[in-house]
């Protein structure tokens, strides 16, 4: 079922994604090489506690740790450990915060010093691939038109677009309907509502877009040829003329 926000949901759910943004530029500001992972979890723990919310993904489903960090060929789901981050890595810290009821949700992949020209560029096509889907994007536009968006872009710079993993409806719940894939159809899917609540997060692989699942752990999901994945996330707000990307 898809829940289309009122607008005082809205207005708490603004609150959750600038908690988010601000969670974001603070892991900015301090990730670098010689930490490790659990570090720069700890650092997401310390900012959204700090401003009264809950990190959503703690104990969701067992997961546990406050996010997400993913590195290099780690397409998502990187549970936090010793894993030191070295110069020329390419980080994904997704993060999900709930305050008064309400989740907001995004992801940024960060460069690690010294990062190759083949990587930055995998980086930077994989965030314009959220903009590139988010242009013309309003009430009454098919949901996999932002999927077809995204697959042409990222295919048309030989790149790889993972399904196995998509986007998703947000609000009480970090996960709702409906599912927002990178991939589809132009013209097909349901009809964007004014006051949905989506996450879009281009997940774009270096090469082949199939991915591993981890059966240790259960979470990490690798890329099924070694190389290196990006991902961007914002959550966004369909409105009647446009969009609001709230972790903006």
């Amino acid at each position: 079922m898809i829940h289309v926000k009122t607008p005082a949901e809205i207005q708490l759910m603004r609150e959750s994604c600038r908690i988010v943004k601000e969670t974001l530029r603070f892991v900015e500001r301090h990730i670098q090489a010689g930490m490790t992972t659990k570090e720069v979890d700890e650092l997401v723990y310390r900012y959204i506690t700090s401003c009264g919310a809950t990190p959503s993904s703690l104990g969701y489903c067992g997961y546990p740790a406050s996010s997400c960090v993913s590195v290099n060929e780690v397409v998502v789901h990187g549970i936090p450990s010793d894993r030191v981050l070295v110069d020329g890595d390419i980080v994904s810290v997704d993060i999900t915060a709930e305050k008064n009821g309400f989740n907001g949700d995004a992801a940024r992949t960060f460069l690690i010093g010294n990062v190759s020209k083949e990587k930055r560029e995998l980086v930077e096509v994989t965030k314009e691939c959220f903009f590139k889907a988010v242009e013309g994007l309003k009430a009454g536009v098919p949901l996999y038109d932002i999927g077809y968006t995204v697959q042409t872009y990222a295919e048309s710079h030989g790149y790889g677009v993972v399904r196995a993993l998509v986007g998703h409806g947000i609000g009480r719940e970090m996960h709702e309907d409906p599912s927002v894939p990178n991939y589809g159809k132009k013209g097909t899917g349901i009809r964007l509502k004014a006051g949905m609540t989506i996450c879009i997060e281009p997940m774009i692989n270096m090469g082949t877009h199939k991915v591993n699942f981890s059966r240790e752990d259960g979470w990490t999901v690798t890329t099924a040829d070694g190389k290196p994945s990006a991902h961007y996330e914002n959550t966004v707000l369909i409105t009647d003329d446009g969009v609001e990307i709230l972790t903006l």
